[in-house]
């Protein structure tokens, strides 16, 4: 159960990747972490003789094939994907372009796709591996100025949980990792980006929300490097979980979707049962 693996992971040059490449590390595990700057992959993890960095960005088909490619060259197999890559694209829906939100679906939802799709094929002549796609309490409940982002990893969440179904003959696993509030970079300026059309209706609104947003920026009550240390103990175990509520307020979300589904469902249960066919 605690044999040494090898460990893809993206965004490994900043926020939570770092931590979780170091922790996989520490517990004695071979790992390749990748990011769209090496240099700053390098820069945040130092030298080791376990660690492979290479260049990868995940909205890039290529790339990602071409990172297991390097990574069976000189690991010979990949164990677990870590899907980290991530940004945040914050505002109003109206305020979000086009442009704003496909981009946001690239990385966060097409961009994990494109990842396993290319760590899928070595991992099934293997008959084993795991996936961990890092979502969040935006894949389980909606929330104002999240539009685009809980729009993908909402995507996330049903992909994965299908995804899961498919490849388990195979002996894939798969593990949904839903954080709080975390202090990581996400909220900062390198991961953060803003709508950039303007409407009368939300101005207030908006100028209030980046300015709690940006004052909650190193502020978050989750800590990474305990986060990280957990999937690494999870990621042991013979059968991960599907799901993994990360942090209190991540339990007290999953608790609370699960309260208002069972309200919903009951709320008009007769006439929800009564859409059957006629059998006269």
């Amino acid at each position: 159960m605690n044999s040494k693996k090898v460990w893809l992971i993206t965004g490994a040059g900043r926020g939570m990747g770092v931590d979780i490449a170091r922790a996989a590390l520490a517990a004695g595990h071979d790992v390749v972490a990748t990011g769209r700057d090496i240099g700053k992959v390098r820069k945040a993890l130092g030298e080791h003789e376990n660690l492979l960095v290479l260049k990868l960005d995940v909205t890039i088909p290529t790339d990602a094939l071409a990172a297991v490619s390097a990574t069976a060259e000189r690991f010979g197999h990949i164990d677990v994907l870590v899907n980290n890559a991530g940004n945040f694209y914050g505002g109003f829906f109206e305020e979000l372009s086009t442009d704003q939100v496909r981009s946001q679906l690239e990385t966060l939802l097409f961009g994990p796709m494109n990842v396993t799709r290319a760590v899928l094929p070595p991992m099934r002549k293997n008959r084993s591996g795991l996936l961990i796609t890092i979502s969040s309490t935006a894949g389980i409940t909606g929330g104002v100025f999240c539009s685009a982002y809980a729009a993908a990893k909402f995507g996330v969440e049903g992909w994965m949980e299908s995804l899961a179904l498919e490849i388990a003959p195979f002996g894939i696993r798969t593990m949904l990792v839903e954080p709080g509030f975390f202090r990581t970079d996400l909220l900062g300026d390198e991961s953060t980006i803003y709508g950039e059309l303007s409407v009368d209706d939300y101005a207030a609104r908006t100028t209030e929300t980046i300015a709690n947003w940006k004052s909650m920026n190193g502020k978050q009550g989750g800590d990474p490097a305990k986060l990280a240390d957990a999937l690494v103990k999870l990621a042991g175990e013979h059968e991960p979980p599907v799901r993994f509520a990360a942090g209190a307020d991540a339990v007290q979300t999953f608790e609370s979707k699960a309260n208002a589904l069972l309200a919903q469902a009951n709320a008009h249960r007769e006439l929800s049962s009564s859409l059957s066919h006629s059998t006269e």
